[in-house]
C-alpha cells in the first residue's frame, strides 16, 4: 500500500477526529498536522483533543498509527545561540510537543534544524545538539525526524552533511531521522531530475534507514534559488514525472509521503494529487491564471 497524505488541519471542536477526517475525504492512507498553530505555542489539552474517537476512525479504515506525523511548528528554533531565553523556550516547547505526539499514538514528529540567526553555522548546530540531548528520552516511542531545508536565510540542514552531523552529534542517535522534502532539496541545489544519485548520496551520507518521511512538494524556483516556494504538482520547475518518480521509487515503498502543495483559490488539492500520483498520470487541473490562496 502506497503510503500516501497531506498536511491537514486540527481545529475545535472535532480536532484529530477532523485531521482524520479531511485526510479521509483525499482517499488518503496517511496524514501529517499540527498539534496546534504554529506560529504560537497556545495548545488545547490532550484530552480534548477526541484521541480516541480519531483512532477508531483510522482502524476502521485500515490506516495504521505508524502513518501518523506530527508537524513540530516552526517557531522552535533549537540553533539560535543569541538569544538564551528564545532557545529555553524552544527546548521546553519541543519537550512539551513530544509529548503530546506521544498522546496523539503519532510515531514521527517533524522538525526544522534550526536557524544561525548570524551566529554561524557551526555555533548553531552545536545547539542544535546540545537542545535535543535534553528532550530526548529513550523511552518516548517516537522519533524526530530533521527536515532537509532549501538554505533561506540562515537555515541548518540545507546538506545532508549537516543534518549528518546533528544525528551523529546527539547521544540518542536512534531517536532522530530525517523528513526529506523535494521542494526543498531542488531550492539547496540538488538535481532531482537524476534521483536514483541523490538517494545514493543520501544513503552514503546518512542512511536510507534515517529516512521516515518525504514532503512531496514541486517548487516555484529554479534548482538552487534557496527561496522554499511550494507549487503544485507538475506545475513548477521539478516536475510531475521527477515527484511521481520519487513517490513510487521502490527503495522507498516502506516511507511516508506527505504533500503540502498549495491550495488553489481556497480549495485543497490533495485528493486530485493523491489519485494522480497512485494512477502515475498527470492531469492539467489547473487553469492558466489561477493562484494558490
Amino acid at each position: 500500500m502506497l503510503k500516501i497524505g497531506s498536511h491537514v488541519g486540527m481545529k475545535g471542536p472535532r480536532y484529530m477526529l477532523g485531521s482524520v477526517e479531511e485526510a479521509l475525504s483525499y482517499n488518503a492512507t496517511a496524514l501529517m498536522f499540527y498539534t496546534g498553530a504554529p506560529q504560537n505555542t497556545a495548545r488545547t489539552a490532550v484530552e480534548n483533543l477526541r484521541i480516541d474517537e480519531a483512532h477508531k476512525l483510522l482502524e476502521a479504515n485500515n490506516i495504521p498509527l505508524e502513518n501518523l506525523v506530527v508537524h513540530a511548528p516552526y517557531i522552535i528554533n533549537l540553533g539560535n545561540t543569541v538569544k538564551p531565553e528564545t532557545y529555553q523556550i524552544a527546548v521546553e516547547f519541543l519537550r512539551k510537543e513530544i509529548d503530546r505526539t506521544v498522546a496523539m499514538g503519532a510515531k514521527y514528529l517533524v522538525l526544522h534544524p534550526g536557524s544561525h540567526v548570524k551566529a554561524g553555522t557551526e555555533a548553531a548546530i552545536q545547539a542544535i545538539i546540545a537542545g535535543l540531548d535534553q528532550v530526548l528520552d529513550q523511552d518516548d516511542d517516537i522519533i524526530i525526524c530533521l527536515e532537509t531545508m532549501s538554505g533561506k536565510g540562515t537555515e541548518c540542514g540545507r546538506s545532508f552533511e549537516e543534518l549528518k552531523q546533528i544525528i551523529d552529534g546527539v547521544k540518542l542517535s536512534d531517536k532522530l531521522g530525517v523528513c526529506l522534502d523535494t521542494c526543498h532539496i531542488h531550492d539547496a541545489g540538488y538535481d532531482l531530475s537524476d534521483f536514483d544519485q541523490v538517494l545514493a548520496e543520501f544513503d552514503r551520507i546518512i542512511g536510507l534507514d534515517h529516512l521516515h518521511v518525504l514532503h512531496i512538494n514541486d517548487s516555484k524556483n529554479p534548482i538552487g534559488s534557496n527561496k522554499d516556494r511550494h507549487e503544485n504538482l507538475g506545475y513548477g520547475y521539478i516536475g510531475f514525472e521527477t515527484l511521481c518518480g520519487i513517490v513510487n521509487h521502490p527503495q522507498l515503498a516502506d516511507k511516508i509521503k506527505v504533500l503540502e502543495t498549495p491550495y488553489v483559490e481556497k480549495v485543497a488539492p490533495y485528493g486530485q494529487e493523491i489519485e494522480m500520483l497512485r494512477s502515475q498520470t498527470f492531469v492539467e487541473w489547473i487553469d492558466e491564471g489561477e493562484e494558490d490562496a
